[in-house]
């Protein structure tokens, strides 16, 4: 039996991975930072609450003690828990009004909060004959395309979010040269209606969460230390 843990799974991206790889066969672990809105996730999907505030050391600490206490071990850890910084209206924040404390929230969950929970289960997911990381990413995150003009990813006005996720794709690599021995890669679902973004994205969830399943299944022979999307490798 796989044993995987997905963070901010209540809802949008990592509820639809949660339900996808129960349909597998995983024992997945639904991570919430809402000990409320997780237990009714769970109880939905029929996967394990851990309450999990990927902002907070403590509440890692803890989760990664109820998960080695449930069965010892970790397979696939999946970091998907992520903000953007958006008006109250729904607009992107852009750099005329960004500040360091914007970029400190954004970067406190999408950069540290994948460093903290990744750094907390180690020590299980070295315990899997077979260990998978997926990191959670953007198109955004290309510098190639963000650069690219005439591009919807040129357009983007934002800097915090496209900026912290550029951060978690070195933060893949990095690792994934520390653990050859594991599958570690970063993912980019696609521009996806969920609450992050307002719910102005084209894509549905179960599209977003194709290429999060399709990572999280790989086996000991797959990619490792890469960036991708539904159809393929993206340019860095």
């Amino acid at each position: 039996m796989t044993t995987t843990l997905i963070t901010g799974a209540n809802k949008g991206l990592g509820f639809e991975t949660a339900r996808r790889l129960i349909a597998a066969g995983h024992t997945v672990y639904l991570g919430s930072r809402d000990a409320e809105r997780g237990r009714r996730a769970a109880e939905r999907l029929g996967a394990r609450l851990v309450v999990l505030d990927v902002t907070d050391d403590a509440s890692v600490a803890a989760a990664a003690k109820t998960v080695e206490a449930g069965g010892g071990g970790l397979d696939v850890l999946i970091n998907n828990a992520g903000i953007e910084a958006r008006t109250p209206d729904g607009g992107v924040i852009g750099a005329a009004e960004v500040t360091a404390g914007m970029m400190r929230q954004v970067f406190e969950t999408n950069v540290f909060g994948v460093v903290r929970v990744t750094h907390a289960f180690l020590p299980l997911l070295r315990r899997s004959a077979a260990p998978v990381v997926v990191n959670v990413s953007s198109g955004l995150a290309s510098l190639d395309r963000v650069s690219t003009p005439d591009t919807p990813m040129h357009a983007y006005p934002g800097v915090a979010y496209p900026a912290s996720k550029a951060t978690v794709n070195m933060v893949t690599v990095q690792y994934a040269k520390a653990f050859p021995e594991m599958r570690i890669n970063a993912v980019e679902p696609g521009y996806t209606a969920t609450d992050l973004n307002a719910h102005t994205g084209h894509q549905t969830v179960e599209e977003g969460a194709e290429i999060i399943v399709r990572m999280a299944t790989v086996g000991a022979d797959g990619p490792t230390g890469g960036y991708f999307d539904i159809e393929g490798t993206l340019p860095w």
